[in-house]
């Protein structure tokens, strides 16, 4: 005496086969169950790809700081010139006015808040 379950003749034939049902259980498992499944894969992807851009934007960063660090070393007038420019030195007997764009007002009421 067999037993057919009637669910069973429900399901289309190509999927009754063995090899056919390990593949569709091999590619769940691959995209969705496994700890490297294809979407950490992809997530992972993209944060190397953003950390890939941010080193480029830092080592062009170093460069520039490097050549800026040299121009203040070799002459004084440069370094006179970045501490009026960056730290809004002034000599006793001078006047100092700031004019700032919209953008930098916004960066520094912000920095206050």
């Amino acid at each position: 005496m067999i037993i057919r379950f009637k669910f069973i003749d429900k399901i289309p034939a190509i999927f009754r086969n063995k090899y056919v049902l390990t593949i569709v259980i091999f590619i769940v498992w691959v995209t969705l169950l496994d700890s490297n499944n294809l979407i950490a894969r992809y997530k992972d992807m993209r944060e190397l790809h953003k950390l890939k851009i941010d080193r480029e934007y830092y080592i062009k960063r170093i460069g520039d700081d490097k050549q800026k660090l040299r121009e203040l070393k070799t002459n004084s007038h440069n370094l006179e010139k970045f501490a009026r420019e960056q730290y809004r030195m002034k000599k006793p007997d001078e006047d100092l006015y700031i004019i700032l764009t919209p953008s930098e007002d916004r960066k520094i009421t912000r920095k206050n808040r």
